[in-house]
């Protein structure tokens, strides 16, 4: 579908960038903005609704609506972070101007980082990251408090034009920047620093800032010295101690000069020890992107040894084992086992092509969890299989007759012994 044109324009967009937009905000979908308007409200009037964007944004006249405050607890005792929810059709505009400066930028992107770019992932800075704690003895590992909600708009926007100096990609990211919170009661908080999660083209202009303010002086300063960054998770290795305390103290100093600041308690030294490296230090465990890297014992053509590898995170583990108590599978007898596979297959499946990417065994416990609920939910369904021998032998001759039934049986098929 094209949509019409109107006259001529202040700035230049295509057409086509706009419908490409909308494909990917609806395979995204995601909830409804400060209008309340869905996904599917917003396609029962796509052409229109396409038409009123790119027109007003060629024209110059598109003002982003406030962006909806959504509270997400992080966990236990860590508060909230505040996610913004942009309307269906801020994100179509939003995904527009993300995708011009993604085009500009991803050539000058430093190779170090992995986030948000094409034809790499978080499974591949995991996967580097592992090599290096090999080759490299020590690890910096540093979170930067509160990052999304803390970074300077000023610096924000030079980083867009040093790679992408189009006027109105400059013109829209500047509006998107201060646009309004909308709180959970109604009320608008403004803003003066920060770009929210959740907003289509947040990502992206965090990557770019990074760039500048991490990769870019990371390559002029601390030339030889090997990172993995993806978005603002990162991890910096070094050779010796010394070298990681001086790396330390000259990032934090770095982060001050960017208007960022180091958490004091997410960063500290590493030092990745195995069973060639001796000694000992405070710190031997570090978490990145969801996998924990720590001394494991690993089989080698010698035997038994210990190596500095990663491993689905405690944290990563609670928050699943938290999502499958919640589905109470074991109370659905109103659902077939079919109903019940193409309900948690996709998301099983999810888990085990990220967490299992990785040292796997560390997700049999829960994908044993899983298959203590479907037991229980067996016996509470069929009353023939209702004793414990019965259930198991029916459990058996399901898994040989059907082995990839549900997914995780190819990894974990029994639940666990009573």
């Amino acid at each position: 579908m094209l949509l019409k044109s109107s006259g001529v324009k202040s700035f230049d967009i295509s057409k086509w960038a706009v419908k490409e937009a909308w494909e990917k905000v609806k395979a995204n979908r995601g909830a409804p903005g400060v209008d309340e308007e869905t996904i599917a409200q917003f396609e029962a009037g796509l052409k229109g609704n396409l038409f009123k964007i790119w027109n007003r944004m060629s024209s110059g006249s598109y003002f982003p609506p406030p962006v909806r405050a959504v509270e997400i607890p992080k966990g236990p005792g860590r508060g909230i972070r505040i996610l913004g929810v942009p309307t269906v059709a801020d994100r179509v505009a939003q995904t527009v101007v993300a995708a011009m400066i993604e085009e500009r930028a991803e050539p000058v992107f430093h190779p170090d980082s992995f986030g948000y770019r094409r034809d790499r992932s978080a499974l591949d800075a995991v996967a580097v990251c592992r090599r290096r704690c090999w080759e490299s003895d020590w690890v910096v590992e540093f979170d930067i408090r509160s990052f999304f909600d803390s970074v300077p708009w000023p610096l924000v926007v030079k980083a867009v034009q040093a790679v992408c100096d189009v006027p109105w990609v400059v013109l829209y990211v500047k509006r998107w920047l201060a646009a309004p919170l909308e709180l959970p009661d109604g009320t608008l908080q403004s803003r003066d620093k920060g770009t929210p999660q959740g907003s289509a083209v947040s990502p992206v202009l965090a990557n770019l800032f990074l760039h500048f303010a991490f990769d870019m002086w990371m390559a002029r300063e601390h030339p030889g010295v090997r990172f993995e960054r993806y978005a603002d998770d990162a991890v910096i290795h070094c050779q010796s101690l010394a070298q990681a305390r001086h790396v330390l103290a000259a990032l934090d100093g770095r982060m001050t000069e960017v208007g960022l600041e180091l958490h004091p308690d997410k960063t500290r030294i590493v030092y990745c020890q195995d069973s060639n490296r001796r000694g000992k230090f405070e710190h031997t465990a570090f978490t990145f992107l969801g996998y924990t890297f720590r001394p494991r014992k690993a089989d080698g053509p010698r035997g038994r040894f210990t190596s500095f590898s990663p491993a689905v995170s405690k944290e990563a583990l609670k928050k699943m084992g938290t999502t499958v108590r919640s589905w109470k599978l074991h109370t659905r007898v109103d659902l077939s086992g079919r109903d019940l596979a193409q309900w948690i297959n996709p998301v099983v499946r999810g888990w085990m092509h990220y967490y299992g990417a990785f040292y796997r065994t560390a997700l049999h416990p829960l994908l044993a969890r899983i298959n203590n609920y479907l037991m229980r939910w067996t016996r509470n369904k069929y009353k023939r299989l209702r004793g414990w021998k019965a259930a198991v032998q029916g459990w058996e001759r399901a898994v040989t007759l059907r082995p990839d039934f549900f997914a995780h049986w190819t990894w974990a098929s029994h639940p666990t012994p009573r």
